[in-house]
């Protein structure tokens, strides 16, 4: 199995390398939005919109012949995309082109990068730092990407392949929880409190409003002090969070990987959709919108598959509302949990962690969901109602449905547990 690393270096290019890489971005978006315009919208294979468009893109664009297969690529890449999310293609700016092994090459001699543009071959040094030079150390990489930056300079992504290792035979499991008060929570108990990001995410904001203010209605000279700062901050607020979620994700890959555990993940897809859609203030949307979750998920990912460490995810659906005990729907208020059934009371995010952990632990065994079964008959009335089932009338019905099983359903008479 393979995993492909990349990594981000910037270029100095001279003057006029610097005008040649802007003409190859141009032309290569052009190329996209043509092909795109030109191909019938329902077909996404790279192979058919090459054979339809490629000789177009060539004499229109002054395209290389790889490039242009680049851009076929591309096209038929965010095709698929788009359709899964059954949304149209976006316009394709020109703020990045796809290279492969006939058009790029690295040096390692005097670090650089041989790059093809619409004006021939291009030598351009490469501003390495330290973990990036030790990655590329004897090694010769065959695909990169050529990109366009916010601040307006040019970076080298550099794909590089490794051989992974299987995943280690596992019969502990780590479920993780998370959240936006805290960042993560395991059910080994331990936690990230999330206050410092919140509060840096807040300052940055602030700053942020003022400034552009400022630079909208203060003196010239003002205005363009205003403009300068806010150039100097930008990314560094998304660098604080990169680095707070990899540090997360580093240790709980080590905790699992010393411990001879996987870790199951709870499945947020789509959460900021159904959550946009609820009234809240514009603070309260800034801060769930900015709820950087799916890049904690992906660390954990690609660190799990680096280091033999298997990550599940499982479906979130009344994680946060069952009770890991007895699998009865509990009252949640803020950090605190109650379970009625069972009288456990602990926090909140603790026991979704621990819940996380049995899904995960049951879809993970040969023998499925037998663990999470039970045989139950309590008197629905004398239990505390879910928020979630307010409403239903006389009749309430759930289901906890995870790859094909039943975890709880409870209906007016009382709760069962078991298979479907």
């Amino acid at each position: 199995m393979e995993q492909v690393l990349t990594l981000v270096c910037k270029l100095q290019p001279t003057s006029s390398q610097a005008e040649k890489l802007e003409v190859v971005l141009h032309a290569f978006a052009a190329a996209c939005n043509y092909a795109n315009e030109v191909v019938k919208p329902q077909i996404t294979s790279k192979t058919t919109i090459q054979n339809i468009v490629y000789e177009d893109l060539r004499a229109k664009f002054g395209l290389a012949a790889n490039l242009a297969v680049r851009a076929c690529a591309r096209v038929g890449a965010n095709r698929l995309a788009a359709k899964k999310k059954d949304k149209p293609v976006k316009a394709f700016k020109p703020t990045s082109a796809d290279y492969d092994a006939r058009i790029f090459s690295f040096r390692e001699k005097d670090w650089s990068i041989s790059l093809t543009t619409l004006d021939g071959r291009e030598h351009i040094k490469i501003d390495a730092g330290n973990y990036q030079r030790g990655k590329l150390k004897g090694r010769k990489p065959t695909s990169a990407q050529l990109c366009k930056h916010r601040d307006g300079l040019y970076y080298i992504h550099i794909q590089l392949k490794d051989e992974v290792p299987d995943p280690q035979p596992a019969k502990k499991v780590i479920g993780v929880d998370f959240g936006r008060r805290d960042i993560a929570v395991t059910s080994n108990g331990d936690l990230w409190s999330g206050e410092k990001l919140t509060k840096t995410r807040d300052r940055y904001s602030f700053v942020r409003a003022s400034l552009q203010k400022k630079a909208s209605t203060r003196t010239r000279s003002s205005r363009r002090r205003c403009r300068q700062v806010l150039v100097r901050l930008s990314g560094r607020e998304r660098r604080f969070q990169a680095w707070v979620n990899h540090n997360i994700s580093k240790t709980i890959i080590q905790q699992a990987k010393s411990t001879q555990a996987f870790v199951a993940i709870e499945d947020l897809t789509g959460i900021r959709e159904r959550t946009n859609q609820q009234p809240r203030s514009k603070t309260e949307r800034r801060r769930s919108n900015s709820w950087a979750f799916y890049q904690l998920r992906v660390f954990l990912e690609y660190k799990g598959i680096r280091d033999g460490v298997e990550v599940v995810a499982v479906p979130s659906a009344y994680t946060s509302q069952t009770c890991h005990c007895c699998l009865h729907i509990g009252l949640r208020s803020e950090k605190k949990f109650k379970c009625s059934n069972c009288n456990w009371s602990g926090d909140a995010d603790l026991n979704g962690a621990k819940m996380i952990a049995a899904l995960g632990l049951s879809v993970s065994q040969p023998g499925g969901s037998n663990g999470l079964c039970c045989s139950l008959s309590t008197d629905f009335s004398g239990l505390l109602q879910s928020p979630a089932l307010k409403g239903w009338g006389s009749l309430t019905h759930i289901k906890f449905e995870t790859y094909g099983y039943k975890l709880v359903t409870a209906t007016k008479s009382g709760y069962e547990c078991g298979k479907n």
